[in-house]
């Protein structure tokens, strides 16, 4: 996989529509004179990625990407999953689970970006000092936040993930990846 350094999310696709202005294109372009500059990865760059899809792709879009070190994802919560069915009827919740996964789907961008990183399937090796502190409901912007803790032998890789909506905690863990062949 190649590493992203320059990503246009632009959803303007059509010959149509007016290109940017130079003052626009300065605003949204990434700076890449500064190590930690702000990069947005799109759904579909996400796919291209990732293996998930519909009904378990649980990232829309990575909002800050940082090589190496962390990425910032959203998913947005709407009431037409197939978890709210059942999850629980009346009173819809996301599942604990979910969020975890979620978690570690922007996580898994992190790790297959890693230039020294051979290509494979990223699997859960393991999940500790995970904590859910609110529930998360139809309507909510869940914001994730996961940080690379450690790579060992190129393999495995651990990060701590927090997930917000509001600005408020509503879970936290350290995930713990594989490499599969």
């Amino acid at each position: 996989m190649s590493i992203f350094t320059d990503v246009n999310t632009s959803s303007a696709s059509s010959s149509h529509v007016a290109p940017q202005s130079q003052a626009e294109a300065d605003r949204t372009a990434p700076d890449h004179s500064h190590p930690e500059a702000e990069v947005r990865i799109s759904i579909e760059e996400i796919q291209k990625l990732l293996p998930h899809r519909y009904p378990f792709s649980l990232v829309d879009r990575i909002i800050r990407y940082v090589p190496g070190k962390l990425a910032v994802g959203i998913k947005n919560v709407t009431f037409n999953e197939p978890h709210f069915q059942g999850h629980f009827p009346g009173r819809p919740i996301m599942p604990g689970v979910l969020i975890v996964e979620a978690m570690a789907q922007v996580g898994g961008v992190v790790l297959t970006q890693m230039a020294d990183v051979q290509e494979g399937l990223f699997m859960f090796a393991g999940i500790d000092k995970v904590r859910f502190r609110r529930p998360v409901v139809p309507g909510d912007q869940l914001i994730m936040t996961v940080e690379l803790l450690s790579v060992k032998r190129r393999r495995f890789g651990t990060m701590q993930g927090r997930a917000e909506v509001d600005g408020r905690l509503v879970a936290e863990g350290e995930l713990t990846f594989a490499l599969v062949d």
